[in-house]
């Protein structure tokens, strides 16, 4: 698919994700949120929607999370920005070429990614980061469709047991190999195409050092290995 096609197509579908209201609990924990502000960010204006993918329509590495967070990405609008999670990925996207910058503070930030892109396979923010099946099932559709125009990804990033989960689902990997850092699998119906798996960047992850900076570069050098 042209790239440009490929833009076009996943800014439409940018618009259904934002409007989506298919789950009542998400849309009504994603809303009183945008309410309910946190101190540090009560004069600013939350996005309260879906959050859709971000990134380059030409990507060749796709990275996959779990979900917005309540007062990242649904605040902002825009997946892993305004949080420390956040932070410490697109630190390492700038580090490794894919991204201009290392900060991601909002969507008007001038943040861009090349070769890279970024969503996750639920787009609203669940109450205590847990979706529910139904959840997830009902996301799933627009997680497909971002694979589906994704056409010149030949690497996907997981980040956490639950993005690999999906991942594995959604691209036929069965049985899947037990999650781990640093797991590399084929991706079926292709030679050149790996998931590759890495510890989310959550604070939980970072602040006790189960993830460092250093653990999270070498996943990136594999991927700017594997795709030439």
């Amino acid at each position: 698919m042209a790239p440009d096609r490929s833009a076009e197509l996943l800014d439409a579908l940018a618009v259904e994700v934002a409007g989506c209201r298919r789950c009542p609990r998400l849309v009504g924990w994603r809303e009183q949120v945008a309410r309910d502000k946190r101190a540090a960010f009560r004069d600013e204006e939350y996005w309260g929607r879906g959050v859709p993918g971000f990134g380059d329509p030409a990507a060749r590495v796709l990275i996959v999370g779990l979900a917005p967070a309540a007062h990242g990405a649904n605040r902002t609008g825009r997946m892993f920005t305004g949080d420390r999670s956040g932070d410490w990925l697109y630190r390492a996207l700038h580090r490794a070429g894919y991204a201009n910058q290392p900060e991601a503070r909002d969507r008007a930030d001038g943040l861009e990614l090349d070769g890279a892109f970024v969503t996750s396979p639920v787009k609203c923010a669940p109450p205590a980061n847990k979706p529910t099946a139904d959840e997830r099932a009902n996301c799933r559709r627009f997680f497909q469709r971002e694979l589906h125009l994704l056409t010149d990804v030949r690497v996907v990033i997981a980040l956490g047991a639950i993005g690999y989960a999906a991942v594995c689902g959604e691209l036929g990997i069965a049985p899947r190999p037990k999650f781990a850092h640093g797991l590399e699998v084929p991706i079926p119906g292709s030679r050149d195409r790996v998931l590759l798996c890495s510890y989310h960047v959550s604070q939980q992850n970072t602040f006790t050092g189960r993830l460092t900076e250093t653990m999270l570069d070498a996943v990136f050098a594999r991927a700017r290995q594997l795709t030439g």
